[in-house]
């Protein structure tokens, strides 16, 4: 065991090469990113890294500069449950969720990458193993895309080796949507694994209606259909829409999890690392819906949340995110027969370009 000697924080606004639009983020051109680098006094180093949509993300490393480095620096960094309780209370007052939680994110992934430098394995093999082969989804983020965009846009995904496919709904009219996921079904074929991401776009009422008109099209799952304070809402669509839910992005704590397993409002529990509490925070997460015979997916940041599912049971497809940082690291993720595979090199596995991040410091 070592003692944790150093963190540091950097901020990078990060361009997409694609502009991307849903229905509550709107036109998204870039993201924030943060990462954290914790290194101990024999001087191995773990990185993490959480994100924001179009603004907050310098409120990330506020609070880990300002607030966690004190609770980190001298402590013992395989402690990892005791650093992320240290953490969480002493920022609990003030956050509860939300920029707290993903900071903690940041931090805690670097940890778990410390841990498993230090034992010289890889991650996946350190967090139980299961299996290092994990389906994987394309997550389309083209709300605004025309028709035959969206159509050419699933062909390259098929072609790039991906089984699945996320679309976004929440048009201004229920109709448009319903168009173009029947056109969306017709074109990948009745059996062709298909999502769709509402992003919190409707009320409860209408997205229960939606569940109703979209019924038959043999979605896999209906994504956020409305927002994730309304648990019963979300029941709801489950019960009355007869769809399938996948949830979770937007909620930040175990305990907000807990809630909707228990209510019966999500069929698919759907953590982001980078937000949820970090890697400690989603293996609990995956165990409650283990308890409750749920299959768990997951969101965002696809490259820190393969070797975490490659160790779960009972996951199921792996969201591949817009907000990719494939041109940022030494090896980008591999998809072969609807599959990747999680790394076997000590840790987590990534390698980032810092120099070509430079270019998008905000530091």
């Amino acid at each position: 065991m070592a003692a944790i000697d150093a963190v540091e924080v950097r901020c990078y606004q990060v361009p997409l090469a694609t502009v991307l639009t849903d229905s509550t983020h709107g036109v998204m051109a870039d993201f924030e990113l943060v990462t954290v680098q914790v290194r101990d006094v024999d001087g191995v180093e773990g990185l993490g890294y959480t994100y924001a949509v179009n603004s907050g993300a310098e409120a990330f490393r506020v609070l880990i500069e300002g607030y966690l480095v004190d609770v980190l620096v001298g402590r013992e960094a395989e402690e990892i449950e005791r650093r992320w309780q240290d953490m969480w209370w002493r920022v609990h007052y003030a956050g509860r969720g939300g920029h707290a939680t993903s900071a903690i994110s940041a931090v805690d992934i670097a940890l778990w990458d410390l841990k498993a430098r230090r034992l010289d394995a890889p991650l996946w093999r350190v967090l139980g193993g299961y299996d290092p082969r994990v389906p994987v989804y394309a997550g389309g983020v083209d709300l605004e895309l025309p028709l035959d965009a969206l159509l050419d846009q699933a062909d390259r995904f098929r072609a790039a080796g991906f089984g699945a496919i996320k679309m976004k709904v929440g048009r201004p009219r229920l109709r448009e949507d319903v168009e173009r996921v029947t056109a969306m079904r017709e074109h990948l074929g009745e059996d062709f694994p298909l999502m769709v991401d509402a992003n919190m776009r409707w009320s409860a009422d209408e997205a229960v209606r939606a569940a109703r008109q979209l019924q038959d099209l043999q979605l896999l799952w209906v994504e956020e259909p409305t927002i994730p304070e309304d648990v019963e809402g979300h029941r709801r669509v489950v019960v009355e829409g007869g769809v399938a839910v996948a949830a979770g992005e937007n909620l930040h704590t175990l305990h907000e999890f807990e809630r909707v397993i228990s209510a019966g409002a999500v069929t698919f529990p759907e953590p982001d690392v980078a937000n949820c509490g970090g890697i400690t925070v989603f293996r609990k997460i995956a165990a409650l819906a283990e308890a409750r015979n749920l299959p768990v997916t997951s969101h965002g940041v696809h490259d820190l949340t393969l070797p975490i599912l490659a160790s779960v049971p009972n996951r199921t497809y792996m969201e591949a995110h817009g907000f990719s940082l494939d041109e940022y690291l030494a090896e980008p993720m591999r998809v072969v027969d609807g599959h990747v595979v999680a790394s076997d090199r000590p840790g987590h596995g990534l390698q980032l370009d810092w120099t070509r991040l430079q270019q998008h410091s905000v530091n």
